[in-house]
């Protein structure tokens, strides 16, 4: 055999050898598809599907930081402390899915907050307009709620809690209940009623200083409260009406607010009666600021960073008899209030309100400044 015919049978051989394991070797299998989270534009911005489901979720909330600040007749009897910080955190989250009777939505807001010190202030309305709070830490469930085809149900604020843009009025109080709510919404129109669980709240010390003080320390927790709202757009303007009554007080209040883009902000204004005070409690879950109340402001857009918003409130009859009927005095509240964007998603507010309460057939008189300075980060 000679060196050509060797190497021809070698190679044949080498050539079978590696077929058959070629045959036996193990093949990798496939890496399974992954399922990256989907963006969900069909409710806004922000939304995204959750993983398997037709389901679309956005969670979002903010980090703020207060100073609240106050000085005059109000805040004379705070032994020297007359500012406090407060720093809140919320975390919320929305769902939505389409159904055959329209948009299935659930909501939680979970809110934390931490007050440095207690600062109470005096007269009928001090700390209305400022940060000054009781001194403590809470965990709150600020908002619980599931929604389809109008109707609500849960744990969630009342049209009361539209508050205005500025920070200088006192209108409403309690605005967060246990409630049942359908809304019947056109666009352009809407109205609804909704059912809640008022209570908790109590009657103002400072009418002590009156000889009013309450014969019960506060309203039931269960007590039956009726609110209903009606509103809508018309060209550049926008309108509301919505109105109260609480079964245990047997009282309540009603609002009436517009508001119009007039040249290089937004005016709004809003009128407020109040039906007066329980004669036991003297508490008024939806008002007790006093009979009629007027407040006006206009935001300015300065530059696409700047808002200014200067406000103004007329309150009449802000001292009631021994029976809870608004009796005498009046109050007027002025302000501004600036909100500045610093970069996307963080903003600071600064505000200050002076005060003049006139207690009329009562008696006395007080005035003072109060307002707050807050940084807001928002995700």
């Amino acid at each position: 055999m000679n060196i050509k015919s060797l190497l021809l049978g070698s190679a044949a051989a080498l050539a079978v050898v590696s077929g058959a394991q070629a045959a036996d070797a193990i093949v990798a299998a496939e890496p399974e598809a992954v399922e990256y989270v989907k963006v969900c534009d069909a409710y806004g911005t922000g939304y995204f599907y959750i993983p398997g489901t037709e389901t679309c979720l956005k969670i979002a909330g903010y980090v703020r930081f207060d100073a609240g600040f106050g000085f005059g007749d109000a805040y004379d009897n705070n032994g020297g402390q007359d500012w406090g910080d407060h720093t809140r955190a919320e975390l919320s989250f929305d769902t939505k899915s389409d159904t055959e009777y329209g948009t299935l939505t659930g909501r939680i807001a979970l809110q934390a907050n931490a007050n440095g010190a207690t600062i109470p202030a005096g007269g009928l309305t001090g700390g209305a307009a400022t940060t000054l709070g009781s001194e403590g830490n809470s965990t709150i469930i600020d908002e619980a709620y599931l929604e389809l085809g109008g109707f609500r149900a849960g744990k969630f604020a009342s049209w009361w809690d539209n508050d205005f843009t500025g920070e200088s009025d006192k209108m409403s109080n309690n605005t967060n209940f246990n409630a049942v709510r359908y809304t019947y919404d056109a666009g352009d129109f809407y109205a609804g009623v909704a059912l809640e669980e008022l209570g908790g709240i109590s009657g103002r010390d400072a009418y002590a200083d009156f000889g009013l003080a309450p014969t019960v320390s506060q309203l039931d927790n269960n007590s039956l409260g009726i609110d209903a709202s009606v509103g809508g757009k018309f060209g550049a303007f926008t309108w509301q009406v919505y109105g109260g009554y609480s079964q245990r007080e047997e009282e309540g209040a009603v609002t009436a607010r517009m508001s119009a883009d007039i040249g290089p902000g937004t005016l709004e204004g809003a009128v407020v009666w109040s039906s007066g005070l329980n004669s036991e409690t003297f508490t008024n879950n939806y008002d007790q600021t006093g009979e009629w109340t007027f407040v006006a402001e206009y935001q300015i857009k300065a530059t696409d960073k700047l808002t200014i918003t200067p406000e103004v409130q007329y309150t009449s009859n802000i001292v009631p008899d021994v029976d809870g009927n608004w009796d005498t005095g009046h109050m007027w509240r002025a302000g501004a209030t600036m909100d500045y964007k610093i970069v996307d998603n963080l903003s600071t507010r600064v505000s200050a309100t002076y005060v003049n309460e006139d207690y009329g057939n009562a008696g006395g008189s007080a005035d003072w400044v109060e307002g707050f300075f807050r940084l807001q980060r928002d995700f």
